[in-house]
């Protein structure tokens, strides 16, 4: 998406599990090497030093400005964008995001962070990037996945985004969201998986590793024993019971209102939630909320007449 003088605007959802873009997303883990190392998959060259992204994954961080990781994401997240462009060169404009209950306190902190540099010479893929920031926008989480369907909202609706670290929680009563019943909590996916393999090693003595559980979270189903499946498939569907739970919390009632479900933990509630599917709508695009913030940025720029 273009600005009248050919800014690119480039969505990114910085997740704890993944990073997402409008058309990619890739694993939030990153290893520092002083010298180019031998194996070179997805690798990030800047400011003289090496980085393999894509192995493992962040831990939870109440201020993502403070990690100097998410910055070499966003580097990432900017390339991979601008190879779906057939660009090596441009001028970008950010559109990202916080938490909910984090966008007041903490916007103007993570959008200096974001732009921190104006201009940014770096190498992904074997691919030499120049990339000036010209701007950013930073919006609510999880609500940029409904923002362009809000006319659809009538009556009360509950908003849900269960990301790796967080999930947070919105009420939109007749197409509007009400600022005063915004929750978040640290009740996102990597908490099931902490749970599964504590479980696996507790009753198993067995270390499973991440992808085989992540599997089984996105399809049911992996090339494993049944008791090891059924062990997962178990502690999943507890999880879910505590997310609906932590919903009646706060006044989730499934015939009052609707719910959805937006972020990566929507394929648990699929594959694992008893609920009632004519009032519960899973988005489980993992891009949704990267595609909602650049929606959003371009309705500000329409109006500010820079588009």
């Amino acid at each position: 998406m273009l600005f009248k003088n050919k800014t690119e605007i480039i969505a990114i959802d910085h997740g704890y599990g993944n990073v997402k873009t409008a058309h990619s997303y890739f694993r939030t883990g990153v290893t520092a090497y002083e010298k180019e190392p031998v194996f070179k998959n997805n690798l990030l060259e800047y400011e003289g030093k090496y980085y393999t992204i894509g192995e493992g994954h962040k831990e939870f961080l109440p201020r993502k400005q403070n990690d100097g990781d998410f910055y070499l994401f966003t580097l990432v997240a900017v390339a991979m964008e601008l190879e779906e462009r057939g660009l090596t060169e441009a001028k970008v404009y950010l559109a990202a995001g916080l938490p909910l209950t984090w966008v007041s306190e903490q916007k103007e902190q993570f959008k200096a962070y974001l732009l921190q540099n104006d201009h940014v010479d770096f190498r992904f893929r074997g691919v030499d990037y120049s990339v000036d920031f010209v701007g950013a926008d930073i919006f609510p989480q999880g609500f940029s996945a409904v923002a362009d369907r809000l006319h659809e909202l009538k009556g009360t609706n509950l908003l849900c985004d269960i990301g790796n670290g967080t999930m947070n929680v919105m009420y939109i009563n007749n197409q509007k969201p009400d600022g005063t019943k915004c929750f978040t909590e640290k009740f996102g996916t990597n908490q099931c998986m902490l749970t599964v393999k504590e479980v696996l090693m507790r009753k198993y003595n067995v270390a499973v590793d991440d992808s085989v559980i992540e599997e089984v979270f996105r399809t049911g189903k992996a090339d494993i024993a049944d008791r090891f499946l059924f062990t997962i498939t178990q502690t999943a569907r507890k999880y879910v019971e505590g997310i609906f739970r932590s919903l009646r919390e706060h006044e989730y009632h499934p015939d009052l209102m609707r719910l959805y479900i937006v972020g990566g933990g929507g394929c648990l509630i699929k594959n694992f939630g008893v609920y009632d599917r004519n009032r519960v709508t899973v988005n489980d695009d993992i891009c949704a909320t990267a595609k909602g913030y650049e929606y959003l940025a371009r309705l500000k720029l329409e109006r500010s007449g820079e588009l």
